[in-house]
C-alpha cells in the first residue's frame, strides 16, 4: 500500500489548537459563534466550517486530574465506507496518488444521513443551506504541490507528522515502543485501516468516543441489514441526477 499518511502522537499533543486554527486559515473557513459548555474544547464539535477540532477529556486518576487531548479529523480510510455508501457518482473521490478521500460539490446530492452513518468515526458534516457535505481533504492541494498539510506544518511539538505511508508506519511503531516504557497500555489506533494513525497512551475511549472505529449500525442504522441495503444500492450517474 502506498500513498501518504499522518502519524499523530497524542503523548506530545498539548492542545495548543494550532492545527485547528491553521486548518481554518488555509481553507478560509469562517469562525463560529460558540458558548461556554463547561469544557476547554471549543467549538464543541466538528461542523461544515470546522473540519478539525481538538477534543478535551478530563479524568481523575488516583486523586489526580489528567487531560487527554485529541485533534479530531477525517481518518482517510484505506477503504472508505463513506465512498462505498455513496449514491452519486463522482461525489466522493479516492485520490490514487495520496490516498486522500475527497468530497466534491456533488455531495449536495447525497443522502447525508447515509454518508455520515457509514463513517466509523462520525466525521462528515453538512452545510444546512447548500446541503454540501464536508470534511478534511488532507490538504490535498498542498500535498500534491509538495507541501505539508497546514495542521502538520503548524504543530509545534511534533505531535502531528506526515509523509509516505511506510515511513509514517515505521515512525509510529518506533515511537510506540518508546512510549510503552512509560505507558504500557499505549497503542496505535486502527493503523491498518486508516491514513491518520493515532498513538494513544491509554484506552482510546479516554480521548473521544470515536477515536477507535465504531460499527456504523450501532450509531445510525437500525441494523446491519439496513446498512448493507444502502451500500449495495445502485449508484446514480452524474447525468441521471
Amino acid at each position: 500500500m502506498n500513498g501518504k499518511s499522518f502519524f499523530v502522537d497524542l503523548s506530545r499533543c498539548t492542545a495548543c489548537r494550532g492545527c485547528q486554527v491553521s486548518c481554518k486559515q488555509w481553507k478560509k473557513l469562517p469562525a463560529e459563534k460558540t458558548v461556554n459548555t463547561g469544557s476547554h474544547q471549543n467549538p464543541a464539535d466538528l461542523s461544515f466550517v470546522t473540519l478539525k477540532v481538538v477534543r478535551f477529556q478530563e479524568r481523575v486518576d488516583k486523586g489526580k486530574v489528567r487531560w487527554f487531548f485529541m485533534p479530531d479529523q477525517c481518518r482517510h480510510c484505506v477503504e472508505a465506507p463513506c465512498k462505498m455508501a455513496s449514491g452519486v457518482e463522482g461525489s466522493i473521490l479516492h485520490d490514487e496518488k495520496t490516498g486522500a478521500v475527497v468530497y466534491t460539490d456533488l455531495t449536495a446530492q447525497e443522502d447525508f444521513e447515509i454518508i455520515r452513518g457509514a463513517c466509523p468515526y462520525d466525521i462528515p458534516r453538512q452545510d444546512p443551506v447548500t446541503k454540501r457535505i464536508s470534511k478534511c481533504d488532507m490538504c490535498n492541494d498542498r500535498v500534491t504541490a509538495g507541501m505539508l498539510p497546514a495542521c502538520v506544518k503548524t504543530c509545534p511539538t511534533g505531535a502531528m507528522n506526515f509523509g509516505d505511508r511506510d515511513a509514517m508506519l515505521a515512525m509510529a511503531q518506533n515511537r510506540l515502543a518508546e512510549v510503552k516504557k512509560k505507558w504500557p497500555k499505549a497503542q496505535l489506533v486502527n493503523p491498518d485501516d486508516v491514513r491518520v494513525i493515532f498513538l494513544a497512551v491509554e484506552d482510546p475511549a479516554f480521548y473521544a468516543k470515536n477515536l477507535l472505529a465504531q460499527a456504523p449500525e450501532t450509531r445510525r442504522f437500525a441494523s446491519r441489514r439496513d446498512l448493507l441495503v444502502q451500500l449495495l444500492r445502485p449508484v446514480k450517474s452524474m447525468t441521471s441526477v
